[in-house]
């Protein structure tokens, strides 16, 4: 081997040591501090404790506010899923003039309208509503700006399934929602387990439209409560973060394990006609 082979060797083992360094340390610490009696903010060999765990469970709101972030999920998701499943569905075997360019058009205007930019009409139209503080509004809301991307990811997934299925279900008998329930979905499964996960992480780690529209920090989810756990002097609570961010983490790994493990995963469809 030569020296400039080496070299690079070197120097690419170097950075990849670096990059998994850079994306472990912060795992390695968020698994080692809830169990530290003396937290802080770098990495070391934790003195073994369960107290922080009884602090944090003695917190007022911080399991409520996992539960909140659970309710505001499952809305938000389900809605997504279901409405993006059943749009895609229309957009990609109804003859519609325009059928592309308005796919390419929702898509873009939810990313050049963002959240932020929204935000203060959203605000109003919630307020003149009476819906401020309602956790199933605010799930609304979220799926809402989450559809367009869904819908368009989803298309190509319903795209992929033969006509012919739907034909010979179709010739036997089936009506219109047999044909879609049990011919469609269960081809286009891993594409709709992708959306759900999907759906569920932008949902969890929300923060913008729940700080806004939920008011009262009982319903709050977690992702909002995380920016109150502060100690008496303003700064932050390293005794409850550690253990409230893992306790917050666990769901979103716990339903990717089993929807990769139970459907898997794609972004794109897989069949040819």
């Amino acid at each position: 081997m030569t020296f400039h082979a080496m070299l690079r060797r070197t120097l690419y083992t170097v950075l990849i040591a670096a990059l998994l360094a850079f994306f472990a340390i912060p795992m390695l610490w968020l698994a080692s501090a809830p169990f530290d009696s003396d937290p802080g903010v770098g990495l070391r060999w934790p003195d073994w404790t369960l107290d922080n765990w009884r602090i944090t469970f003695e917190h007022p709101y911080a399991l409520g506010s996992l539960l909140n972030s659970i309710v505001l999920c499952a809305v938000a998701t389900l809605v997504t899923t279901v409405l993006g499943t059943l749009a895609s569905y229309a957009l990609s075997r109804v003859r519609i003039p325009g059928r592309d360019a308005l796919l390419y058009v929702l898509l873009l205007l939810s990313s050049v309208v963002t959240g932020t930019a929204a935000m203060v009409p959203i605000f109003v139209m919630m307020f003149q509503l009476g819906l401020i503080n309602s956790q199933y509004a605010t799930g609304l809301v979220i799926a809402g700006g989450m559809l367009p991307a869904a819908i368009f990811i989803l298309k190509d997934f319903i795209d992929s399934v033969p006509r012919s299925y739907e034909e010979s279900a179709r010739v036997f008998g089936a009506s219109p929602g047999q044909v879609l329930l049990h011919v469609v979905l269960p081809v286009a499964r891993p594409g709709i387990a992708t959306i759900m996960v999907w759906a569920f992480v932008q949902a969890w780690g929300n923060f913008l439209l729940p700080f806004l529209l939920l008011r009262d920090v009982s319903g709050q989810p977690a992702a909002v409560l995380l920016r109150t756990l502060k100690d008496e002097g303003g700064s932050a609570n390293l005794t409850v973060i550690p253990v409230f961010s893992l306790l917050y983490a666990i769901p979103v790994v716990a339903l990717y394990l089993f929807v990769s493990k139970r459907y898997g995963f794609r972004f794109h469809g897989g069949i040819k006609a």
